[in-house]
C-alpha cells in the first residue's frame, strides 16, 4: 500500500526514531521526577482520549460541565490523537462501518493497516456534517480544532519545560514527551487492532470487536469492545464491578461533583434482551440444516422463549415509565407489579442459558 499521507507519516516515523535514536543517551539522565512526570501525563493522556474524544465528543454519553469539556479538550492535546472533532468524525465513521471497506481502520485489511498503516495509506478524513453536526456546534470544540497544533505545542512545551526544573532538557524531551506519545498512541491503536482480533465476543459474535481484559488495563478500560461496539450509546465499557474502567468511575465521579451529567447506561435486562436476540439469531442460523426431532424442538423452543423475554422485557420497560408520573398508590401497585417481572426475568433468563448451553452441546456450536 502506498503512501499518501506525508504529512502524518513524517511526523509518526519521526518521532518513532528520534525517540529510539536519543533513548541509550537520555536514559541515563532519567530520575524519579522523570517517571512521575511521564506516569501523570500518560494518565491525563489517556482518560482525556476516553473520557473526553471517545465518551463525551464521539459517542455523547453523557453530558459535561464548559468547564470539564475545556481540561479534556486542552489535555487531550498530551496524546496528539488530533482534535476532537476530526478523532470523533473518523470514529464514527468506523462505528457505522464497522469491519467493512468503508471502515477507516478496517480489521480485515491486517493487524498493520487497523494498527497505524490507515493514517498513511489514506487522505485525511474530511468533516463531514452530517456525522459531527453536533460537535460543529460547540464551541469549546471548534476552537480546539482550529488551534489544535498551537495547542499541542503549547501542553507539550509546558511538561517539556516542568521537566527541565529536575532533570536534563535530553532526558526531560525524551522520557516527559516522546515516551509518553509513543506509549499512549500504541495503547490508543491496539484498541483499533487487537481489540478486533483478540478477546471473547460475548454480546456480538458477528462483529470482530472482543472484550480483552489485558487491553483494559493499558486503555483506562476501553478493552471491553466487543460489548462497546454492540451497546455504544453506555457510558461504561467495562459493565461488570469486576472489570477494570477507571474511566467510567472518573465519568460517575464527575457526575457526583456537577461536572458530569445526564450519564447514559444500559441497565441489565436490556443488555440480556441484546443477548437473547443474538443468541436466537447465531443459532437459529448455525442448525438451520438440521432435520432431526431434538433441532425442531429447539427452535420452537428458541422463538418461544425469546418471544416470552422480549415481552416480559417491554412489560417492565412500561412500568418503570409509568412510575415516574404514577400517583402514591398506583406506585405501590406499580413496583409490586416491577418486582414481580423482575423475577420472572430472571427465571426465564437461566432458562435461555440452560437452553443454549444445550444446543451448543448437542450440535458443537461453542
Amino acid at each position: 500500500m502506498r503512501i499518501v499521507n506525508w504529512g502524518t507519516f513524517s511526523a509518526i516515523a519521526g518521532y518513532h526514531v528520534a525517540l529510539f535514536a536519543l533513548l541509550p543517551f537520555a536514559f541515563g539522565g532519567f530520575n524519579a521526577a522523570t517517571w512521575i512526570i511521564y506516569l501523570v501525563t500518560f494518565i491525563l493522556s489517556g482518560l482525556a482520549i476516553t473520557a473526553g474524544h471517545h465518551r463525551l465528543f464521539a459517542h455523547k454519553t453523557y453530558d459535561a460541565h464548559p468547564v470539564y469539556e475545556w481540561f479534556w479538550l486542552f489535555m487531550s492535546a498530551l496524546a496528539g490523537q488530533m482534535s476532537a472533532l476530526s478523532w470523533s468524525n473518523d470514529h464514527r465513521i468506523h462505528h457505522s462501518h464497522v469491519d467493512t471497506e468503508k471502515d477507516p481502520y478496517n480489521i480485515n485489511r491486517g493487524f498493520w493497516y487497523a494498527h497505524v498503516w490507515w493514517l498513511f495509506v489514506n487522505p485525511l478524513i474530511p468533516i463531514d456534517e452530517r456525522i459531527v453536526g453536533d460537535l460543529l456546534k460547540n464551541k469549546r470544540v471548534m476552537f480546539q480544532h482550529k488551534y489544535y497544533g498551537w495547542i499541542f505545542l503549547a501542553v507539550n512545551g509546558a511538561v517539556f519545560g516542568i521537566g527541565c526544573l529536575f532533570m536534563s532538557p535530553l532526558a526531560s524531551f525524551v522520557g516527559c514527551v516522546l515516551l509518553r506519545i509513543f506509549t499512549i498512541h500504541h495503547c490508543t491503536w491496539f484498541i483499533n487492532s487487537l481489540a478486533h482480533m483478540w478477546g471473547s465476543r460475548t454480546y456480538s459474535a458477528e462483529q470482530t470487536a472482543a472484550d480483552n481484559a489485558v487491553l483494559a488495563l493499558l486503555t483506562f478500560g476501553e478493552g471491553y469492545h466487543n460489548y462497546h461496539h454492540t451497546l455504544a450509546n453506555d457510558y461504561r465499557n467495562g459493565i461488570r464491578w469486576y472489570h477494570f474502567d477507571p474511566t467510567k468511575w472518573l465519568i460517575w465521579t464527575a457526575s457526583k461533583i456537577g461536572l458530569a451529567s445526564n450519564l447514559r447506561w444500559v441497565n441489565d435486562i436490556r443488555i440480556q434482551q441484546t443477548l437473547v436476540n443474538k443468541d436466537k439469531q447465531l443459532l437459529l442460523e448455525r442448525i438451520r440444516h438440521e432435520i432431526d426431532e431434538t433441532a425442531l424442538e429447539l427452535r420452537e423452543k428458541l422463538e418461544e422463549l425469546s418471544k416470552q423475554f422480549e415481552a416480559k422485557a417491554a412489560e417492565l420497560a412500561k412500568a418503570y415509565r409509568e412510575l415516574k408520573v404514577a400517583t402514591e398508590e398506583r406506585r405501590r401497585i406499580l413496583l409490586l407489579e416491577i418486582k414481580r417481572l423482575r423475577r420472572e426475568l430472571r427465571v426465564d433468563w437461566k432458562n435461555w442459558v440452560s437452553l443454549t448451553e444445550l444446543a451448543e452441546k448437542r450440535y458443537a456450536l461453542a
